[in-house]
């Protein structure tokens, strides 16, 4: 007597390849879907920040930050200190990423959350609250864009904004949505996360002769920086 040896048949095996390839599909376009979100959130960081100290500024006539009289405009500001001899001039002192409590940099997201602006801790001595971060985890900073302030070299405007933990297909695609889709021109560059102030930006593809830092590279983490 013959045994049967049974199997699976040209249909069955073509059905299941249909549905692993609309699971694939579908788990790809998931994660181009996160990705992109994660984009526009970085995107928003930069664009509501203006705001901030526009509003501020209007109400308060004085800079968010540099406010000499934050203790008396918004219960329970802080007034700075640091850097010594700024407080008050129109300018918005310390590094893009201060630490120090006293720092006008610092103190900038204490003042525009207690005046209402922006959401988040003003506790100034616990930093993993305070500082704000962005959709990857990031820190961002705010001060003015002074020569001796400026986080990436050839930037030009009155304020800066930064954000750090970006991986380079993020910032590809973040200077393409808000810029001229080149990390080295215009408003928006980038640079190596924990570069020294002043460095120079990466460049993407067909970059100008102009451009002389190195090329950007997907996997790799960087410090996004926005003037204006």
């Amino acid at each position: 007597m013959k045994s049967q040896q049974s199997g699976f048949t040209l249909v069955e095996i073509a059905i299941v390849l249909v549905i692993i390839g609309l699971l694939l599909g579908g788990i790809l376009k998931g994660q181009e879907l996160i990705n992109s979100a994660k984009v526009k959130n970085l995107a928003n960081d930069f664009r509501v920040i203006p705001t901030y100290i526009y509003a501020y500024q209007d109400k308060y006539k004085a800079l968010p930050g540099d406010d000499g009289a934050a203790d008396k405009h918004v219960t329970g500001g802080t007034n700075p200190t640091t850097p010594a001899g700024s407080i008050g001039n129109g300018v918005i002192n310390g590094v893009i990423f201060a630490t120090t409590q006293t720092d006008e940099a610092y103190l900038f997201w204490q003042h525009v959350r207690l005046a209402n602006l922006a959401s988040g801790s003003t506790n100034t001595t616990d930093p993993t609250t305070y500082v704000p971060k962005n959709a990857l985890g990031g820190d961002i900073g705010v001060n003015s864009a002074t020569s001796g302030q400026l986080q990436v070299a050839g930037m030009t405007g009155t304020y800066q904004v930064c954000s750090k933990g970006v991986l380079g297909k993020f910032v590809k695609q973040l200077d393409l949505q808000m810029d001229d889709g080149q990390p080295c021109t215009g408003s928006l560059r980038a640079v190596a996360d924990g570069a020294a102030l002043g460095a120079t930006p990466v460049k993407g593809a067909n970059a100008p002769a102009s451009c002389t830092g190195p090329d950007i590279d997907d996997a790799t983490i960087y410090t996004v920086c926005m003037t204006f």
